[in-house]
């Protein structure tokens, strides 16, 4: 080890930015955990969580269908997230490029 180089653990700590991009993973981590009972197990492996800002939350989709699906069923996410305590603009769906 460099005797200058910091664990990733310690820079987070020492780093705002960092820390708070740390935070936004976590919590975009348990909205997707919060609402994966509510998606289709097939359906499931084909959908990763993206980013949260300001603005919402975006759901990662495989491919068009998966997303359009996603879309149909966005009411109902939208829903279990508020029902969980969530306060959200809009779940965003955007598809995932290879």
């Amino acid at each position: 080890m460099t005797p200058d180089a910091l664990r990733i653990a310690q820079a987070l700590q020492q780093s705002a930015p960092l820390a708070r991009l740390q935070q936004l993973m976590r919590d975009s981590a348990a909205r997707f955990e919060a609402i994966r009972p509510s998606l289709p197990t097939a359906l499931a492996a084909h959908v990763k969580p993206g980013p949260v800002d300001d603005a919402g939350w975006s759901l990662l989709a495989a491919n068009a269908s998966v997303a359009a699906k996603l879309r149909q069923l966005q009411p109902r996410l939208e829903d279990k997230l508020r029902e969980r305590g969530w306060q959200i603009c809009a779940i965003r769906v955007k598809v995932q490029s290879a």
